[in-house]
């Protein structure tokens, strides 16, 4: 048999609904909220010494929100030349004649990180051979990706290298490297 619950009343139950007045005044159109304690300063926001950010050229081509945007293939530069730039680099950085900061403009943060944290590459940090890359295969999966690839020669052996380019605010910026 089961029980059938009583009814509720206004006498039975302990809870009752308080309005409580805020204190702050009512938000006028255009304002923007801020919390105001009385007796309480406002802080400073940190002074963060560094670059001046650089001025929009177009303000129709900025975007509301902030990052990165992608950008489709019709906006990019040949991925061949890019793909043959991004190897060159990357070589002269691992065989130690440019500087590795070089590198960071046109690599994502990941990629960058490993290229400083990790060993170079024996047959490329040292010879003095001259290294040479050869032709640069591309591959379009998707439209803003590319995947290149290249065969660079140094001493008369044939090294593999392939990158992933992406896309990113009208340039190509290598995501995944892989050197063999």
């Amino acid at each position: 048999m089961t029980a059938i619950p009583e009814p509720v009343t206004e006498a039975s139950t302990p809870y009752r609904l308080v309005v409580v007045p805020t204190p702050q005044p009512p938000l006028e159109e255009g304002r923007p909220l801020r919390l105001v304690f009385p007796g309480v300063a406002v802080p400073r926001p940190p002074h963060r010494p560094g670059p001046r950010p650089r001025p929009v050229r177009d303000r129709a081509a900025q975007n509301e929100e902030f990052g990165p945007t992608w950008s489709v293939r019709a906006d990019l530069p040949d991925p061949r030349d890019a793909g043959r730039r991004l190897i060159t680099l990357t070589l002269e950085a691992l065989a130690g004649r440019r500087p590795l900061i070089q590198l960071q403009p046109i690599t994502s943060a990941g990629v960058f990180t490993a290229l400083s944290n990790g060993r170079r590459p024996r047959w490329c940090a040292e010879g003095t051979s001259p290294l040479a890359v050869g032709r640069v295969h591309v591959c379009e999966p998707v439209d803003g990706v590319a995947e290149v690839s290249a065969v660079a020669r140094r001493g008369g052996r044939a090294h593999a290298i392939a990158a992933r380019l992406e896309g990113l605010d009208g340039r190509w910026r290598c995501t995944a490297l892989q050197v063999g």
